[in-house]
C-alpha cells in the first residue's frame, strides 16, 4: 500500500509515530510523511532546519515532506495556538504539492492538536483515500483540563471542529478504551472506533545495569525516575510536594529525564523549596538511551494531574517502563492506574495526592530488591501480551487493508 501519514510532529522530534512509520516500511509499504519543521519541545527550530530548509528528507525508508509553520516558542498560549493553526493552514494549502501522487490510505497521528485533522480531510477529498485518525489526546476536554482555554465559546467552536473531523474519518483509533465514549459522542456512534494502544520501540527492553554505560553521574540511594515531557499535565507540583514530605529520607532521590515547557518552573521550585539535594533534572537524552537510565532506577514514576480527561488516558511512558521490566509507581487515576495494578507491575495511588505518592515511595523502598524485580517482570509479561509492537502493527495493517479493499469495492 501507499500510505500517507499526516502528523505535526515527526523525527527528529521524539514521538511514537516515528517507529510506527518505520514499522510500516518494514512490512513492505511505501510510506510518506507530511509534517512540519521540527521545534518540539524547546519551541525553536532544530539546528539545520528553517521555514524553507530541508523540506524533503528520508528517515528509515520513509519519505518526509515538511511544510513551514510558526515555532511553539515558550510557554505562551498565543504562540502555541499560532503553531497549531499555522501547520493546519500550511499543510492544507501545500499538501497537493508536497505529497504528490496517489495514496491508498491517509493515516493521522493526533497527540495534540486536533487541527492536524484539517489537512487530512483536505487530502481525503483530493486523493480520494480513506482516513484513519489515531486519537492520542481528547479535544476539547484536554484544553479545559490543562487550563489552556477557559472560554466556553472557544471550547464549543473546538468541539464543532472535532465533530467534523471525526465524522469525516473512515476509521477512528483510540489509544485508551476509556476514550471511546467521548469519541463516539462526537463521531455519531461507535461503529468506526477501534482500540489501538501505544506500544514501545524495540529498543525498550531490559538492560543490565553494568551494560548501561555513558550515563551522567547519578546520586547513590533509592532512585525514583520520571522520564518524558515536563509539562502542566505531568503534575510536577505533586511530585515536588511528595519530595518535600520525604525530607526525612535524604537517601531517596527524584531523577527527571526530559524537557518541556515547565522545566524552568520546576527548576525554580526545586531551588525555592530547598530540594536541590534530592531532586535532580538530568535534561533531555535520546530515547535509545532511556533503557540504560531505567536500569539504574529503583522505581519509575508516571504522573498526571487529577482530571477526568487524564483519568481516561494511558501515558505512553507506561508501555516503555513495562517493556524495560522496571517496577512502576502510577500517580494516576483511571486507565493508567488500572493497567499498572492489573499487571502487577507496581503500585498506584490517586493523582494529585502527594501524601499517597510519598507513601508509595516509602513502601517500595522498604521492599526487597528481588520483589521489585518481580514487579518489573510481571509488567514486561503484560506488555508482551497487550502492547507488543509487531502484534499491534499487524492489527493496524489489517484495518488498513480492510479500508482499502472497501474503498475499491
Amino acid at each position: 500500500m501507499r500510505i500517507l501519514i499526516v502528523t505535526q510532529y515527526f523525527w527528529p522530534e521524539n514521538f511514537r509515530i516515528n517507529d510506527l512509520a518505520a514499522g510500516l516500511v518494514e512490512r513492505g509499504h511505501e510510506v510518506t510523511v507530511l509534517t512540519g519543521v521540527p521545534n518540539y519541545p524547546g519551541g525553536r527550530f532544530f539546528d539545520g532546519y528553517g521555514l524553507f530548509r530541508r523540506g524533503r528528507e528520508e528517515f528509515n525508508g520513509v519519505r518526509v515532506h515538511r511544510v513551514p509553520l510558526g515555532p511553539r516558542g515558550g510557554a505562551g498560549g498565543v504562540r502555541l495556538g499560532a503553531n497549531y493553526l499555522s501547520f493546519a493552514l500550511s499543510a492544507s494549502v501545500l499538501a497537493p504539492l508536497a505529497a504528490r501522487g496517489r495514496f491508498d490510505v491517509v493515516f493521522v497521528y493526533e497527540p495534540s492538536p486536533i487541527t492536524v485533522g484539517i489537512p487530512a480531510l483536505v487530502l481525503k477529498r483530493i486523493k480520494r483515500a480513506p482516513v484513519l485518525f489515531w486519537v492520542q489526546d481528547l479535544w476539547p476536554e484536554s484544553l479545559s483540563a490543562t487550563g489552556a482555554v477557559r472560554s466556553p465559546r472557544i471550547l464549543r467552536a473546538v468541539e464543532r471542529l472535532v465533530r467534523r473531523i471525526y465524522r469525516g474519518s473512515d476509521l477512528i483509533l483510540v489509544q485508551s478504551e476509556a476514550f471511546a465514549p467521548s469519541v463516539a459522542r462526537l463521531a455519531g456512534g461507535d461503529e468506526r472506533i477501534r482500540y489501538f494502544p501505544n506500544t514501545a520501540e524495540a529498543f525498550y527492553r531490559p538492560v543490565p545495569r553494568e551494560a548501561a554505560a555513558g550515563l551522567p553521574p547519578l546520586p547513590d540511594g533509592f532512585r525514583v525516575m520520571l522520564a518524558g515531557n515536563i509539562g502542566a499535565a505531568q503534575d510536577f507540583g505533586t511530585v515536588l510536594a511528595a519530595a518535600e514530605r520525604l525530607r526525612d529520607r535524604p537517601d531517596v532521590h527524584w531523577l527527571v529525564v526530559g524537557d518541556g515547557r515547565m522545566r524552568q518552573w520546576v527548576q525554580e521550585q526545586v531551588a525555592a523549596r530547598g530540594l536541590g539535594g534530592t531532586v535532580h533534572l538530568l535534561g533531555p537524552h535520546p530515547p535509545e538511551r532511556m533503557p540504560g537510565f531505567f536500569a539504574h532506577a529503583d522505581v519509575l514514576l508516571a504522573s498526571l494531574r487529577r482530571d477526568p480527561i487524564f483519568a481516561s488516558t494511558i501515558p505512553s511512558k507506561v508501555q516503555s517502563y513495562m517493556a524495560c521490566a522496571r517496577p512502576i509507581i502510577a500517580a494516576l487515576d483511571g486507565e493508567g492506574a488500572r493497567v499498572v495494578e492489573e499487571s502487577g507491575a507496581g503500585l498506584a495511588c490517586p493523582a494529585s495526592d502527594p501524601d499517597a505518592l510519598a507513601d508509595r515511595v516509602r513502601t517500595l523502598a522498604a521492599l526487597p530488591a528481588a520483589e521489585r524485580a518481580r514487579m518489573g517482570e510481571r509488567g514486561r509479561a503484560y506488555f508482551l501480551e497487550h502492547f507488543e509492537r509487531e502484534m499491534l502493527l499487524d492489527r493496524l495493517n489489517g484495518w488498513m487493508e480492510e479500508l482499502v479493499n472497501g474503498a475499491a469495492s
